[in-house]
């Protein structure tokens, strides 16, 4: 049997969605000729598989990033601390060459450039593997190459804005 057509809004949809708390990532790689830095805000993020270890992120068609990751080979996802609003907000919007003005990039382990910020709680270099089409978004499978974490309390982003609320302590530091 075929999908039913939906009842409701993207309003609707977009605010039932927001119920979902999820963490916030800026995701980093380098434009082709000029090299330059390009990144942006993602909450979109997930795990996809552990042997071989993927994640996904999606991204809206109408992103003036979106062409520079679909030609990028890698990209790194930075998984925000709690203590990385600035960083959030700074990726949302706005030029390139602003997103990037004051901050540190380093390349990772393999080659790719990133944020130069061990505030992280986490971060993964992915080879961009394949990307699919969902509706007006991009989805992208990284196949993660390396990654790194911290003990940092993630920032979370819930019911359409950041969420401060400060955390019990971790269960566990595993």
């Amino acid at each position: 049997m075929p999908a039913q057509p939906h009842n409701f809004d993207s309003t609707y949809f977009r605010a039932a969605l927001g119920r979902f708390a999820t963490g916030v990532t800026v995701i980093t790689c380098e434009s082709a000729h000029p090299a330059t830095p390009v990144g942006l805000t993602i909450s979109s993020f997930n795990s996809v598989s552990l042997d071989p270890p993927m994640v996904l992120w999606s991204l809206t068609r109408k992103a003036s990033s979106l062409a520079h990751f679909q030609r990028a080979e890698r990209y790194v996802i930075h998984v925000l601390a709690a203590s990385q609003l600035h960083l959030a907000r700074q990726f949302a919007s706005g030029p390139q060459s602003l997103r990037f003005r004051d901050l540190r990039l380093k390349r990772a382990p393999g080659g790719t450039l990133m944020l130069d910020d061990p505030e992280c709680a986490a971060w993964f270099e992915c080879y961009n593997l394949t990307r699919h089409e969902a509706g007006d978004h991009l989805v992208f499978i990284g196949q993660v190459e390396r990654c790194g974490r911290s003990f940092n309390q993630p920032l979370v982003y819930h019911a359409g804005d950041f969420d401060l609320t400060p955390s019990t302590e971790p269960l566990s530091n595993n």
